[in-house]
């Protein structure tokens, strides 16, 4: 047994010498790092079974308040389900009586649908070089029909057009590339404009009728040009600046993932001959001097209107 004394003096060096110690532990772990850290990832291993256990009960004891939270509100999420439920039906019933209405109307209207186009998917991929500033690559896989000019799309609107076809890649050009120009139509004012790119996260509209600007907060849709069609999705109309309107994408041109490619085949069709036009022939060519002089032509006939030679 110690003596009260002893007591005192133990008592009175005990704070000291702890404080010593943990002097000395922090001088040691700086000093030794690598063996401190050995030690405590194995005092860590030999005390997880220990961590464990104790966790355990308040892991039940959470599973068992949320299975009675779920008991309780069972009624309540029934009710619930059975009004969405009944809504539902309504916006079927709805639904198909406006197919069929929108059936007969085609019928009556000889309607010819459009072609349902061939697309593929593919994932963003890094492009570290290229032609142009905005631009990404999509793994498309091998055996791909992808040509160049068809058209981009992710979840929400227009991305671009594919500028560069491989085996395995193709590149897709951004809308917001310097290089890119794209005719679009402005869904309320009906006017027609061309949305050019200037490497922001906004195209610029630009050729647009100077007596007819774009509204703030319009949609903008393609106009539709080659392989492009009309009505695709492309933004809103925005002003920056006075007089300076530009189109704020729904594609989320940031944070690309998953990208389809869509073709929309060749607009190969012709306008017929507008009453009243005179077709240019060309003249005839010599191969050594080209074009022949006009004492070639053969005579034409008088055009209505105007007096005989």
């Amino acid at each position: 047994m110690l003596s009260i004394h002893a007591r005192q003096v133990l008592a009175k060096a005990i704070l000291p010498i702890l404080i010593l110690l943990a002097v000395g532990l922090v001088l040691l772990g700086l000093v030794r790092r690598p063996a401190v850290d050995g030690v405590r990832l194995m005092a860590t291993d030999f005390m997880a079974p220990a961590y464990h256990g104790l966790v355990w009960p308040q892991g039940r004891v959470a599973v068992w308040l949320t299975d009675l939270r779920g008991a309780t509100d069972l009624a309540k999420e029934n009710a619930r389900l059975r009004d969405e439920n009944r809504a539902l039906r309504h916006w079927y019933d709805v639904a198909v009586a406006l197919a069929a209405e929108n059936g007969r109307l085609k019928n009556s209207l000889h309607w010819i649908p459009q072609t349902v186009p061939q697309y593929v998917t593919g994932r963003v991929t890094r492009d570290d070089g290229g032609p142009y500033s905005r631009a990404v690559l999509l793994d498309v896989g091998s055996g791909h029909q992808v040509r160049i000019g068809d058209v981009a799309l992710d979840a929400a609107g227009l991305l671009g057009r594919v500028t560069e076809v491989g085996p395995h890649t193709v590149r897709v050009l951004m809308i917001n590339d310097d290089a890119s120009r794209i005719p679009v139509t402005l869904a309320s004012s009906h006017g027609d404009a061309i949305m050019a790119g200037d490497d922001t996260a906004a195209p610029r509209l630009i050729f647009y009728p100077q007596d007819h600007h774009p509204v703030e907060g319009e949609r903008v849709e393609t106009r539709g040009q080659s392989t492009m069609p009309a009505g695709l999705p492309v933004g809103t109309v925005h002003y920056s600046a006075p007089n300076r309107p530009v189109v704020v994408p729904d594609a989320d041109l940031d944070r690309l993932d998953i990208v389809r490619v869509f073709d929309y085949g060749d607009d190969d069709s012709q306008a017929p001959d507008a009453p009243g036009r005179v077709r240019v022939k060309k003249l005839p060519q010599n191969p050594l001097t080209g074009p022949l002089p006009f004492s070639w032509l053969p005579n034409l006939p008088d055009m209505p209107g105007r007096g005989g030679q």
